[in-house]
Parts: structure tokens; C-alpha cells; sequence
């Protein structure tokens, strides 16, 4: 019982990166990929793995995603150098990245700071092997690795 509200009292960060391209993708995984605001190859989302729809969500495109557990300081990097405005990639922004990072750890959402909910991420430096499952390749759950994977593509 303690657990269960320690749960719901700390959100559980999960960085997801898109490592599949859209081709031959089927319909309901594409809508999947589409909630999760991963809409195109290298994107990044933030979610809350409290939520138990967000859990099969990643179960489900697991064949075409990396996730796993963001700390605070790859959080506060990710944001600093690819978060952009609402409004645009051209409109500037002044953030603290290392405030929105600390907010977000505590149940806030990107949109709360009028930044977009996704990052364009660059392809990983080093290469990847994108078609096999996490210890020998990088699809599904990566668990404290997902940090040097978001280190590797910013």
C-alpha cells in the first residue's frame, strides 16, 4: 500500500526515442507512435510510467522505440540544447533548463512551459544497431542506458 502511493506521489520520468523509420509500419502502431507524439525517426518524448496505459503503449511499439529511465542531469542537457518554443524552432527562447527539468521530475508537463512535447534528436554518433533488442542493440528497454543513447544523439 506504501508503495503504491509512493508511486503515484513521484512520477517515473521514461525518455522514448523513435529508432524505426515510418515505412511498412502497421496502422496501430502507427496511432500508437502518433499519441506518444513520436511522429517521425530520432524524436524524443518524456513520459510518466505511473500511468498504466502509457506502460502498454510502450509494450506495444517496443519493435520500433528505445526507452528507458532519464536522470535529472541528461534531462536538464536534452532540454537545454533541443527543447523549442510552442510557437516555433524560429522563435527564441530564455529557459532554465535546469528549473523545467526539476518541474517536470515533479508531475509537470512540457506544454506548462510552452515548450513542445517532443525533441528532434540527431542520429547517434557511433552508429546503433537498430534492429535488434536492447543488450545487443538498442530497441525496447534500455533501462540507465537510454542517458549515454540521448548523451550519443545530441
Amino acid at each position: 500500500m506504501a508503495e503504491e502511493k509512493q508511486n503515484k506521489e513521484t512520477p517515473k520520468m521514461v525518455a522514448v526515442i523513435r529508432i524505426a523509420g515510418m515505412v511498412k509500419v502497421r496502422k496501430d502502431v502507427a496511432e500508437t507512435l502518433d499519441r506518444l507524439r513520436l511522429r517521425r525517426k530520432y524524436a524524443c518524448a518524456i513520459v510518466d510510467v505511473n500511468n498504466k496505459n502509457i506502460v502498454g503503449m510502450l509494450k506495444r511499439v517496443k519493435h520500433y522505440i528505445a526507452y528507458g529511465d532519464i536522470d535529472s542531469k541528461t534531462l536538464e542537457k536534452l532540454i537545454k540544447e533541443r527543447a523549442e518554443s510552442e510557437e516555433g524552432r524560429k522563435h527564441k527562447i530564455e529557459i532554465n533548463a535546469g528549473e523545467i527539468a526539476k518541474g517536470l521530475m515533479e508531475g509537470k508537463k512540457l506544454a506548462d512551459f510552452k515548450l513542445k512535447g517532443f525533441f528532434r534528436l540527431h542520429p547517434p554518433r557511433k552508429g546503433i544497431d537498430s534492429k535488434l533488442q536492447y543488450p545487443k542493440g538498442v530497441l525496447g528497454n534500455n533501462k540507465k542506458d537510454i542517458n549515454k543513447l540521448i548523451e550519443r544523439m545530441l
